[in-house]
């Protein structure tokens, strides 16, 4: 009777870690099995192949002839299922790839995230986009810190020499007041009637941004009177109905601050606001190349 050909992979790394140990009960547990069992295994195997495997004296355990031959062939067989298994995982691996897009307000703007996101599938079907949710104190929306791998920002960024963008939307800044405020009766109105106001900040720690929203270049040198700070929507949506300050906001995120209370209105002689899609410079994973293809793609369509 010819060798039998079903011996189990489990079987041949049971013979292997004994013929490495020379000793059943430290292969046992290398194997994390009971001595009894393993020895049973072994045993069976050996009827199985019709030959013994293992010569087990008083003086402990030693390879037979049988054994010695098996020994480079069961080798080469585990080694070859483990480069099997490890291409396998290769192949799970680029198929579960993730990409990870930052942002701290979600970019509605007229279907931006899923206008890009299709685009982006359609060339890498195989990816998964997780979107993460930042807090206004990182004005990179995670990229500094490496948390994503794309994020949705407004521009100025802090250290800008850090990143590329594409921007994605341009849009008017509007300012923000409660309705109560004397100016909110005004169908526009001019930044210089607004310059003595106090204004809702973002955190110092937004740096560039802070600036941006305080409309610095438009206050010909003189500071900007901070009311209040403020690091998410809804605080920016109390301090404005308590009569903290008043804020400038991007066109596209008016309706999260505009819940009842609180009015925007055009603003004459304030720069518009940029919002991009950025990641960190010298990237070189292709799908955030594809993912920045894919929102350079949706603006120049939309713009």
């Amino acid at each position: 009777m010819g060798m039998t050909t079903d011996v189990h992979l489990r079987d041949l790394r049971y013979f292997l870690t004994v013929a490495e140990e020379l000793h059943f009960t430290r292969a046992a547990e290398r194997l994390y099995v009971s001595q009894p069992a393993l020895s049973k295994q072994v045993r069976s195997l050996e009827r199985q192949l019709d030959a013994e495997l293992f010569r087990r004296d008083r003086h402990g355990v030693a390879l037979t002839a049988a054994g010695e031959a098996l020994l480079p062939y069961a080798r080469r067989v585990l080694d070859g299922w483990a480069e099997g298994t490890a291409a396998l995982d290769a192949v799970r691996t680029a198929g579960r790839s993730t990409l990870t897009v930052g942002m701290s307000t979600s970019p509605g703007r007229g279907g931006l995230l899923p206008a890009i996101r299709s685009r982006f599938t359609a060339a890498h079907p195989e990816a998964t986009v997780r979107l993460r949710q930042v807090s206004w104190e990182d004005p990179t929306a995670g990229l500094a810190a490496g948390d994503v791998d794309v994020a949705f920002v407004w521009l100025p960024l802090p250290d800008a020499e850090r990143y590329a963008w594409t921007v994605v939307a341009e849009e008017p800044r509007l300012i923000a007041l409660p309705e109560s405020h004397p100016l909110a009766s005004r169908t526009e109105i001019d930044f210089a009637d607004l310059a003595d106001e106090p204004f809702l900040a973002l955190p110092e720690s937004a740096g560039p941004l802070r600036d941006h929203w305080l409309a610095l270049d438009s206050r010909a040198g003189r500071p900007a009177r901070v009311g209040a700070e403020i690091a998410g929507t809804e605080e920016t949506y109390e301090a404005l109905v308590a009569g903290l300050g008043i804020c400038l906001v991007a066109t596209g995120n008016a309706p999260l601050i505009t819940l009842g209370g609180v009015v925007t209105r055009p603003v004459r002689g304030v720069s518009p606001s940029r919002y991009a899609l950025a990641w960190r410079r010298g990237e070189r994973r292709a799908l955030v190349r594809a993912y920045a293809d894919a929102g350079r793609g949706v603006a120049e369509r939309s713009g």
